[in-house]
């Protein structure tokens, strides 16, 4: 195991073991929460300028492409999204073998609507193929919703695949009538004939992309309509 002898968090600890998740309507069996995960070796902690180490882009290759990142690509990374304070990567950590079981990120989005709110989106979410079973899926989804409420958030959001929506709805997500529909445009793509982002067949990508937006609006905020 590499030992560090300095690390940064990317957003302060202590946030995390003030989260009341008995607000949440998920139900754990035992319970479980970010201060205690139901296991001693495992912690639930803010991404760490370290994690390069630990496996953290070998497990968001289990969700998707990741390419190869070097460590001082990951370290810039890692600095920008701290400076900005917007971003609250939050993984489980197997302390045994120091390395990461369990990522999702939460992104806060800036408005001038409803009197200049935030609003959170749920990004990224992965747990380790071995390590399922033990409730971590459900446990850093919940983390990191309760965060988006301690941090403010009127409401929460994220795009799933079809298949997962019951998953999320369990966890207090919600789909809203009439706009439950998720279109992207990619940049990262050749399409299979000359670009068009204006025509659908052209951009090739956008029927694959679409996935179901879901929301969660478990915050009492007078800004929700």
């Amino acid at each position: 195991m590499v030992q560090f002898t300095q690390e940064t968090y990317l957003y302060d600890p202590k946030v995390l073991q003030q989260l009341d998740f008995h607000r949440s309507p998920a139900k754990f069996q035992p319970f479980i929460s970010a201060a205690n995960p139901g296991e001693p070796w495992m912690k639930v902690r803010p991404l760490k300028d370290t994690d390069y180490d630990r496996g953290f882009l070998q497990l968001l290759s289990q969700l998707t492409h990741v390419g190869n990142v070097t460590r001082t690509q990951f370290l810039t990374r890692f600095s920008q999204m701290k400076a900005s304070g917007d971003y609250y990567v939050t993984v489980i950590e197997d302390t045994r073998k120091g390395e990461i079981i369990g990522a999702a990120s939460l992104i806060i989005e800036r408005k001038f609507i409803h009197n200049c709110a935030v609003r959170g989106r749920l990004e990224d979410v992965v747990v380790n193929d071995t390590y399922r079973g033990k409730q971590l899926g459900k446990l850093i989804v919940v983390t990191v919703s309760l965060l988006a409420e301690q941090l403010g958030c009127y409401k929460m959001s994220l795009d799933c695949k079809d298949k997962l929506i019951k998953f999320y709805e369990t966890l207090g997500y919600v789909l809203i009538p009439g706009n439950s529909n998720s279109m992207t445009i990619r940049y990262d793509e050749e399409a299979p004939t000359k670009r068009n982002v204006t025509s659908a067949s052209a951009a090739g990508v956008v029927s694959d992309a679409c996935q179901t937006v879901v929301v969660i609006m478990p915050f009492k905020s007078t800004f929700i309509k």
